[in-house]
C-alpha cells in the first residue's frame, strides 16, 4: 500500500487490514515512492492499495470490496 502517515483514508485503510490480521507492505510516499505509485496505479492520491499484483484502487474501493464480501477471495482466504 502507498500511503502517508498523516492521510485518514490511509489510516482507514490500515485499520481494515489490522482488523483482518493481514500484513502489509506500506510504501511511505512523502519520503520516497511517489513516481513508483504513480507509474503502477496511474494515480496521483493515497492509499493506492495493491493485493499482489492487482490494482485495488483507494481505501473507498477496499472498503466496497469488504462490503461486497470480495476481499477476502483477493486476499486469497475463505470469508469470515
Amino acid at each position: 500500500m502507498y500511503a502517508t502517515g498523516w492521510c485518514p483514508y490511509c489510516a482507514r485503510a490500515r485499520k481494515l487490514f489490522t482488523a483482518k490480521g493481514v500484513e502489509f507492505e506500506e510504501i511511505d510516499v512523502d519520503s520516497a515512492g511517489r513516481e513508483e505509485m504513480i507509474r503502477r496505479s496511474g494515480q496521483r492520491t493515497v492509499p493506492q492499495i495493491f493485493i499482489g499484483d492487482t490494482h485495488v484502487g483507494g481505501s473507498d474501493e477496499l472498503l466496497t470490496l469488504e462490503a461486497a464480501g470480495q476481499l477476502d477471495s483477493l486476499l486469497g482466504r475463505s470469508p469470515t
